[in-house]
């Protein structure tokens, strides 16, 4: 049977390269997101016998419940791998963010995730060596200024990573995360205020890495952290020293 992934954010950036990247490879393809235009543009490239499409808004079970619903009937109830990619980045220092900014980074970051676990959960138990990814950061490593409640989103998918990797052995299957620094998509070009990281540090990924170490960590090495460059890996050795880590983290946003 042939081999399927459901991908959450699917109409641009890492989801749409993601998506591209897994059809040219073979797989079925869940391509879901709330831009409908961009949903019909990939389908369009993808093909649509390579491919399972839909509208999903990920803070809502209901939404949930349909889209693998959907997905379900195209797979005979089966899911290979759920990658979680859907998000929404803030830049802006935290008391000119509004809370009801705040609270979408929450709900679509975070419960977008764990609604997406339950409602996956049937289909995955059925599956052969089944994969939960989740989206992760580099913000995941060390709380990051002018970023703080998406870093605060990223620091509960890594816990949740880390926690249901473990938990979910007894079922066999493997969950796993992403923690890129900045990549050139939609979401960081789009930013109003540009934090002083970002100018800091650069944006040096692109789409299609991200989508290459999605393909490694559903197909290759069984580790929980991906991280898609080696800075970013020594970086991780040094975050368990907090006094190496926060000099590190003040330096990059020059606070």
């Amino acid at each position: 049977m042939t081999q399927s992934i459901f991908i959450t954010g699917a109409a641009s950036g890492i989801g749409r390269a993601t998506a591209k990247l897994f059809a040219e490879r073979g797989w079925l393809v869940g391509i879901f997101d709330v831009d409908d235009a961009g949903v019909d543009s990939l389908e369009r490239e993808i093909g649509k016998n390579q491919c399972v499409r839909g509208r999903l808004d990920v803070r809502s079970e209901d939404s949930w419940k349909s889209a693998v619903a959907s997905f379900a009937e195209k797979t005979g109830g089966t899911m290979n791998a759920l990658f979680n990619c859907a998000g929404i980045l803030r830049m802006a220092r935290f008391e000119e963010l509004a809370p009801s900014e705040s609270r979408a980074q929450v709900e679509i970051n975070v419960m977008g995730v764990i609604y997406g676990i339950y409602a996956s959960l049937p289909l995955l138990e059925k599956s052969d060596h089944p994969v939960i990814l989740n989206m992760s950061s580099a913000s995941a490593i060390y709380g990051t200024p002018e970023l703080a409640v998406y870093s605060a989103t990223k620091f509960a998918v890594r816990a949740l990573t880390e926690a249901l990797d473990l938990e979910f052995r007894k079922k066999n299957i493997r969950v796993t995360d992403i923690m890129p620094s900045y990549v050139a998509t939609p979401m960081v070009a789009n930013q109003t205020h540009r934090a002083k990281t970002l100018k800091t540090m650069g944006v040096k990924l692109k789409a299609e890495d991200i989508a290459q170490c999605a393909w490694r960590a559903v197909n290759g090495k069984k580790v929980v952290h991906h991280l898609p460059r080696t800075d970013l890996k020594l970086f991780v050795r040094l975050a368990g020293f907090q006094s190496v880590a926060r000099p590190m983290m003040k330096m990059f946003s020059r606070m």
